[in-house]
Formats: C-alpha cells, sequence, structure tokens
C-alpha cells in the first residue's frame, strides 16, 4: 500500500484521534488494519526497548463541582484515594454487579481522565450522564486531545504499579512487572515529542497495539469487550488483587452484589492466564471445556487473548478446577489445548 493509500485509509478512520496525531504516524510508516490498530514493520523483539501507539484506547473525561460524588456512587475503586500521584484500575457495574466496562482511572488537578477501550466509550459514556441529573458534572469524550501511547523498557525501575507522574502536557501512568512500562497521556505536540526522541536518540523501536495488548495479558490486566461486558463481576476479573475495588468506600452500583461475594465467600469464577497453540486467536467469550467431558459443558470462557511471537496467550475465567478431569481446551477452535501459567506482574 502507498504512503497516500495508507493516509486516506487513517483519515477515513471513525475513531476520534487527533488528526496530527495520525499523520505523525503515517509518517514514521505506520500501517492500519481492521480501522483502529495501528501496525509497524515487525523488527527487533520484545525484549529491546519499545514504543507503542495505543489508539484502541479512548479518554473520557469527567470534570465539575461533583464529578468526585457522581464517579463515587458508580465505580468500584475509592474515588477519594485517587491523586497525581497515584491512579487506579476500576469497574463500572450493573445493578447485578457485572461489569459493563474495565478503566484505569486518572486524576489531573480537579478533572478524572477514564481511559479505557475505544468500543465501551459511548456505552460507559452515556451510563454515567444517566446519574447527572442536576449535578455540576460534564463528561467529555477527550480522545481527540489526548494521544495515547506506550513505553516499554528492559531495565527494571523502582516505581509502584500505577505510580503516576502528571506534568502540564503529559501523564505517565505506570504499568511495570517484569518490564519496566509506562502508559502516557499528552497532547499532540508533546506526544510527537517524546516519541521522536525515544526513536531518535534513544533508539526504541516502533512496535504494534497488538504486543502492548500481548503484556497486559500476561500482567493480567482485563480490558474488556462488547463481547464480555456485563458477563463478570469484578472479583471474577481479579480486581480485587489489583487494587480496583474498595470494600469500605459505601455504596455504587452494583455494589450490594459485589460486597455479598467478598465477606461470604470467595467468587464461584476466578481469572487466570493461560496459553495455547491455537492457529487462530480465539474471540472474546469462547468456550473452554475439558476435553475429557463427554457432555462438553463450558467451564469457562476467553476474556481477551492475542497472539505473541510464539503461541497465543489469553486472559480466561474459570470455575474452581477439578484436576481430576483432566486437559482444559477451547470448544470451537479444534480443542487446542491451554496450559495455565502464573501471571508475569
Amino acid at each position: 500500500m502507498t504512503q497516500d493509500a495508507r493516509y486516506n485509509c487513517f483519515l477515513a478512520n471513525p475513531y476520534r484521534m487527533n488528526t496530527h496525531w495520525k499523520t505523525f504516524l503515517l509518517t514514521q510508516q505506520a500501517l492500519v488494519e481492521n480501522e483502529n490498530d495501528i501496525l509497524f514493520p515487525s523488527t527487533g523483539n520484545i525484549e529491546q526497548n519499545s514504543i507503542y501507539p495505543l489508539t484502541h484506547f479512548a479518554v473520557l473525561t469527567v470534570a465539575g463541582n461533583d464529578a468526585a460524588l457522581l464517579l463515587q456512587g458508580q465505580i468500584t475503586c475509592n474515588v477519594n484515594d485517587i491523586n497525581e500521584h497515584k491512579s487506579s484500575l476500576a469497574a463500572m457495574c450493573n445493578p447485578k454487579g457485572r461489569v459493563i466496562a474495565t478503566f484505569l482511572l486518572v486524576k489531573k488537578a480537579d478533572v478524572f481522565l477514564l481511559v479505557l477501550p475505544v468500543e465501551l466509550l459511548e456505552i460507559v459514556k452515556n451510563r454515567l450522564q444517566m446519574y447527572v441529573l442536576r449535578s455540576d458534572v460534564k463528561i467529555i469524550d477527550s480522545s481527540d486531545s489526548y494521544c495515547l501511547f506506550g513505553l516499554c523498557e528492559a531495565k527494571p525501575t523502582a516505581k509502584s504499579f500505577l505510580e503516576t507522574e502528571v506534568q502540564q502536557d503529559s501523564i505517565a501512568v505506570n504499568f511495570s512487572g517484569a518490564t519496566s512500562r509506562k502508559l502516557i497521556l499528552a497532547d499532540v505536540d508533546t506526544a510527537i515529542s517524546i516519541w521522536s526522541g525515544c526513536v531518535g536518540s534513544k533508539g526504541f523501536r516502533q512496535a504494534s497495539a497488538g504486543e502492548w495488548r500481548f503484556l497486559d495479558i500476561i500482567a493480567g490486566i482485563p480490558w474488556l469487550t462488547t463481547l464480555t461486558s456485563e458477563e463478570f463481576i469484578p472479583q471474577m476479573l481479579n480486581l480485587d488483587k489489583l487494587g480496583g475495588i474498595s470494600f469500605n468506600k459505601g455504596c455504587y452500583t452494583g455494589q450490594e452484589i459485589v460486597a455479598r461475594t467478598h465477606y461470604l465467600g470467595k467468587a464461584k469464577r476466578e481469572m487466570f492466564l493461560a496459553e495455547c497453540d491455537a492457529l487462530v486467536v480465539p474471540e472474546p467469550n469462547s468456550s473452554i471445556v475439558y476435553l475429557e467431558d463427554e457432555r462438553q459443558e463450558a467451564i469457562g470462557k476467553v476474556l481477551l487473548a492475542q497472539k505473541g511471537q510464539h503461541n497465543c496467550k489469553m486472559l480466561v475465567v474459570l470455575q474452581a478446577l477439578d484436576p481430576n478431569l483432566g486437559v482444559m481446551a477451547l470448544k470451537d477452535y479444534e480443542y487446542a489445548q491451554l496450559n495455565l501459567l502464573p501471571f508475569n506482574a
């Protein structure tokens, strides 16, 4: 595909990403696939210092004098614990305690930013808008104002998970585990400057967003899709282990179910990391079964999957496992066998 053809394809994308950021990525030889996926030619490997365009994420701004109060009544984390040095994963639930979406909650001055998958942006925005009523709250799609990208460095970092650094023109949120990762939100000029410096003088390789999704999966970050929205309660996604649920903040939509699960016993299902050699990446909500079970009843579902350099890694939500029942497999993918792995946290 020619540079002009890539440019026309990119600008036809309905996703509200900043036009100057789009143009800049194209000058870096970015390719476009499936409307929102930004790809770079495959060079180097995941162990190198790398930079990723995170165009599968969007940004929702919640502002106004009553912004914290509104969010406190609708999401699982304690909004009062969030500041410019500490962000949090969180979820918005329906009244039955099922997670509509997970997101990263960031605070800049008196404004809250929700970083979440593009496909769930309008759903979350409309759900929050239902509760505004006469409150002093504005809910804005800010995806045009912020450029999102990720940095991954091989060297370790002393910063804690979701430790945050807010500057005038950028925000950096630490996602470090086995590698040093940062999610960056920046205005377009700052984003282009940081990207150019990393690729130029620092020698970072430009890599595709799918690789960042792969790193999120092996770290156990539970992003949802429209196919998995309202399927699981927060504990089934390990949000309690990731610090994304407060059990003493008071009421919020779905809180009764979430609290009951916490205080009366363990959730019946839990999220695990798995790998398989499936030729096709499994779709979210794909069924998992025991090979030896003649009834082929589903014991779990795929939350999210991504192809890596050697095989496919996925987050799966499973019932309490019975080791006597044998090998797990993907029912609709030629019964590709699954192996469970420890999270790379």
